[in-house]
């Protein structure tokens, strides 16, 4: 089944058997590769029949292992914020029809979307954060540098501004936050200053001009193994699809649909959400929260997960294989009765 839940409230569901899904290109799905994929679909701990979920869709690969693993009678619920990967959904379903549904939307608002689906609660949430190598590679979508395209970057092109947009439009200052706060760039100030002055003589709006533009800024230091508009680049994607907030909404979202012994698992790939991830973890696992000197406890607190096991980081072989897992870090908390 497609769900569409950014369409009006009275569309009707598309149910997967009616519809043509076009099936992946075979170089897409191969070149891509789940990271930590193992450790989270084990994390999960599935059982046959849940009701699991995983936010961040993409290509399928994870979804596909939960499919596998819950049998029959249970169903994993696919979302994604980019319309583009419903195409990867009918490799899916044609395998393991009855099982999955998908739904474009954002994973921030899947306690609206379970409730919509006639769900009380789910089993498990898996969420790979970040950007996946499919966006990365369609120069289309603005995302990389590497090849000349619209400074798009948004997740869903057909809402919200593009961060051409945001660049035309943000005053100096608060690029100069965006860039400091999301993209952890030391030369935010002067990148911003550059980027208003450019921008008053022609606009920008091309993945390469941006690019250029930081780079005869801020230069590009010997032996580097970062182009010097990657942070950049980050932290108005960042900033254009609000993932920090969307990462903070769904993982609350995420804790409350959560029925006794259920699991969540979050792979993250840079600090700014992997803080995120280990306070609200944190903050849902704690308990009385009253005063050292009181002797009953009067908060009536109790916590509402467990962690299982320590952020897990990829092996050596992996990193070899894939040096995207490089910076990934999965998390797990458990559902506390």
């Amino acid at each position: 089944m497609v769900v569409n839940e950014q369409e009006p409230e009275n569309a009707q569901p598309i149910v997967a058997g009616a519809k043509v899904h076009v099936a992946p290109p075979a170089d897409v799905t191969e070149s891509h590769i789940s990271v930590l994929a193992d450790e989270a679909i084990d994390s999960l701990a599935v059982r046959p029949g849940g009701v699991y979920i995983d936010g961040t869709f993409g290509a399928g690969g994870h979804a596909r292992r939960i499919a596998e693993r819950v049998g029959p009678d249970g169903c994993v619920i696919c979302i994604d914020r980019d319309p583009d990967v419903e195409r990867y959904f009918g490799a899916l379903v044609a395998d393991f029809p009855e099982r999955a549904i998908f739904v474009i939307d954002s994973y921030a608002n899947m306690t609206a979307i379970v409730h919509r689906l006639g769900f009380d609660g789910i089993d498990g949430v898996l969420l790979d954060l970040g950007l996946s190598s499919m966006q990365l590679g369609e120069a289309g979508r603005g995302f990389s540098f590497q090849a000349e395209g619209p400074l798009d970057m948004r997740f869903d092109q057909s809402r919200g501004g593009s961060a051409s947009d945001l660049i035309a439009t943000a005053s100096e200052f608060e690029l100069a936050q965006i860039l400091f706060e999301y993209g952890e760039e030391r030369q935010s100030r002067r990148i911003a200053r550059a980027i208003v002055t450019a921008r008053e003589r022609q606009s920008i709006e091309t993945t390469t001009q941006l690019a250029a533009l930081v780079e005869r800024t801020i230069g590009r230091r010997p032996g580097a193994r970062i182009h010097p508009a990657t942070r950049t680049f980050q932290a108005l994607r960042i900033a254009v699809n609000d993932e920090l907030g969307e990462v903070e909404r769904g993982v609350k979202a995420a804790i409350e649909l959560l029925r006794p012994g259920g699991r969540m698992a979050v792979i993250s790939f840079h600090s700014l959400e992997d803080r995120i991830v280990k306070r609200a973890f944190a903050e849902a696992s704690r308990g009385c929260i009253c005063p050292r000197e009181t002797p009953v406890c009067v908060c009536g607190r109790v916590p509402l997960v467990r962690h299982v096991g320590k952020g897990v980081r990829p092996s050596e072989a992996e990193v070899a294989r894939n040096p995207r897992a490089r910076s990934a870090r999965l998390r797990v908390v458990e559902r506390l009765p």
